[in-house]
């Protein structure tokens, strides 16, 4: 019952709906489930802050596939090697790891997140003829 309740805080179309669903749901939860319930109000900003980024990301940004994968893929190759002589040994193909899943996310064939998707994050300026200082006084 707590996990589909959960469920529909993130079936929500918009950030002031799942705001709104996750309040309804800590205050349901509260009667029988009062330590879920003060998690969920402490855990709020974390939990809710797929909300602030376009909705064709939410599922990318909420899946936890990526990271998963990613520690997969470091296991896979630290147990190659077996035991490793330093911490900088270990770092070492953690690193290799890491860069390698940048440069795929980052290409144009299996590109993460679209150009498109990552253009609606920041809205278009019109600051072709401004000065250096005025566009960072602008961030």
């Amino acid at each position: 019952m707590v996990s589909a309740a959960f469920r529909t805080i993130f079936a929500q179309v918009s950030s002031e709906e799942i705001s709104a669903q996750r309040d309804h749901v800590a205050n349901m939860l509260t009667e029988r489930f009062d330590k879920a319930a003060a998690l969920m109000v402490r855990a709020k900003e974390e939990v809710l802050a797929f909300g602030t980024f376009p909705r064709v990301h939410w599922r990318q940004i909420w899946s936890t596939n990526p990271l998963e994968r990613l520690n997969k893929e470091i296991k896979r190759r630290s147990r190659v090697v077996g035991t490793f002589p330093n911490e900088a040994a270990a770092i070492r193909p953690c690193r290799a790891v890491v860069l390698d899943n940048n440069d795929e996310w980052a290409s144009a064939e299996r590109r993460y997140f679209s150009e498109a998707s990552m253009a609606d994050l920041y809205p278009p300026r019109d600051d072709d003829d401004a000065t250096l200082g005025e566009l960072v006084a602008a961030q």
